[in-house]
C-alpha cells in the first residue's frame, strides 16, 4: 500500500475515532506513519484530504449513478432506482460524520466549498443525474410523463439523506429495502 492510500486510510479512521475535530493532520499523519511534510505532498490541505476521503473511501455515489443510467430502458425501473436509493442511504450514512464535522467548522467549511466549486462538482450532482436517468425513463414511457424529473430526483436524494441522518439518532426498525421501493414507488407513482 502507498503512502498516499496509508493517508487516506488513516484520515477515514482518525474521522471515525475521533471527530472531524480531533482528525488533525498532525494525529493523521501519525496513524499513517508519515510526517505531515508528507502528508501535504499528497494533500493540499485538510479539505482536499477529506474529499479524497469522501470520493475514494466512502461507498461512492459515482458506481452507483453509473448502474442506474445504464438500467435505463432495461429491467425494472422501481428496482433499478430503489437499488440507487439504497446506495445513497448508504453512502450519506457514512459521508455523516464528514459532512457534519465540515459544518461545524467555519473556516473548513469555506475551504470545502471554494475547493467543490473550483472543480465544478459537489452535493448538487448526483440529484441532477438523478433527474437525468429518470427524464430518460419518462421518454421511454416507463415512468408517467407527469412527473417532475427533477422534483423527483430532489426528493428521492433528500429521503435517503433524511434517512441516513435519523439513523443517528433514532433505531429505525427494520431493512431499508421497503422504504427504499416504498419512496420509489410514491414518487414514480407506481
Amino acid at each position: 500500500m502507498g503512502t498516499r492510500d496509508r493517508i487516506l486510510d488513516a484520515a477515514e479512521q482518525a474521522i471515525h475515532e475521533y471527530g472531524m475535530a480531533g482528525a488533525t493532520t498532525k494525529r493523521i499523519a501519525r496513524l499513517a506513519g508519515c510526517s505531515e511534510a508528507l502528508l501535504y505532498k499528497h494533500f493540499d490541505g485538510k479539505e482536499a484530504l477529506l474529499l479524497a476521503v469522501l470520493l475514494e473511501r466512502l461507498p461512492a455515489l459515482g458506481p452507483a449513478l453509473e448502474t442506474l443510467h445504464k438500467g435505463v430502458g432495461q429491467g425494472d425501473v422501481v428496482a433499478n432506482v430503489t437499488e440507487f436509493a439504497l446506495a445513497a442511504v448508504d453512502f450519506y450514512t457514512r459521508a455523516a460524520l464528514i459532512a457534519s464535522g465540515l459544518l461545524g467548522d467555519p473556516s473548513l467549511l469555506a475551504g470545502f466549498r471554494a475547493m467543490l466549486a473550483e472543480q465544478g462538482t459537489g452535493p448538487h450532482m448526483p440529484i441532477a443525474a438523478v433527474a437525468g436517468a429518470l427524464a430518460e425513463e419518462q421518454r421511454l414511457g416507463r415512468i408517467d410523463p407527469g412527473i417532475d424529473a427533477d422534483a423527483a430526483a430532489a426528493l428521492l436524494m433528500g429521503a435517503c439523506f433524511h434517512r441516513a441522518n435519523l439513523s443517528y439518532l433514532v433505531d429505525l426498525a427494520g431493512e431499508p429495502g421497503p422504504w427504499a421501493a416504498s419512496i420509489v414507488r410514491t414518487l414514480l407513482r407506481r
